[in-house]
């Protein structure tokens, strides 16, 4: 049996701690100025964590993988622009599982439609850690995840290899639990911003651990040799 992998792989966990931090500064962001002046920072972090999941793959996504993975962002910020609700923040949890299943999308590996309907189950049960860490304090332990999961990393050396991922991934990591504690509480807020970091941490890892372990499920081409390709 003769299986290819790619040689270059998404920056994921990269993507989980550029969301993590970004959602903390978005959420704190509401409770300053109207939402429509948080939307040039929505869209940075849209667009970065679109390079961490197709950026190091080396090649541009197809129409429908940036479509795919375009659209639901802008529609979820036209709701938030018509006061119906800050759904484009709830939508980034799941984003970095979202562009990882793009990004393995192709002829021969289909994105099923039993897939996307797990994708949206887990988002839903990641947007209940995220709203009630506040109430069970243990979701927003996935904050300090995010540099012990870095740091054990670091003790393959297949990992420490490829150097400029390493290195982004640790600063990454740090910024998310330091930008997190460095934020004050908003007045007549109940919860510091470090818990809304923590659970926005714990449904990310979750939904994207589960995208990441999922292509095992995805439909691929078999020639009758038994050869995938």
């Amino acid at each position: 049996m003769i299986q290819q992998r790619p040689a270059h792989r998404p920056w994921t966990f990269a993507a989980v701690c550029v969301m993590v931090t970004s959602l903390t500064l978005l959420v704190f962001g509401l409770t300053q100025v109207p939402v429509i002046e948080l939307a040039p920072g929505y869209v940075a972090t849209y667009m970065l964590i679109g390079v961490c999941i197709f950026g190091p793959t080396g090649k541009l996504p197809s129409l429908r993988q940036a479509m795919s993975f375009l659209l639901p962002g802008a529609l979820f910020v036209v709701l938030a622009l018509l006061n119906l609700g800050f759904w484009c923040g709830g939508w980034l949890l799941g984003l970095p599982a979202w562009g990882l299943m793009l990004n393995r999308w192709t002829s021969a590996n289909a994105l099923r439609a039993v897939d996307v309907l797990k994708f949206l189950g887990l988002l839903v049960l990641g947007i209940a850690v995220f709203t009630l860490n506040s109430i069970w304090v243990i979701f927003s332990l996935g904050l300090f995840l995010l540099p012990v999961i870095v740091l054990v990393r670091l003790a393959y050396p297949e990992y420490r290899a490829r150097l400029l991922q390493a290195a982004v991934e640790v600063v990454l990591a740090l910024a998310a639990v330091l930008v997190a504690f460095a934020i004050p509480t908003p007045e007549g807020s109940w919860s510091p911003p470090w818990m809304y970091a923590g659970g926005a941490a714990t449904a990310g890892l979750m939904i994207t651990y589960w995208a990441w372990k999922s292509p095992r499920h995805f439909r691929r081409s078999q020639h009758n040799n038994g050869a995938i390709v």
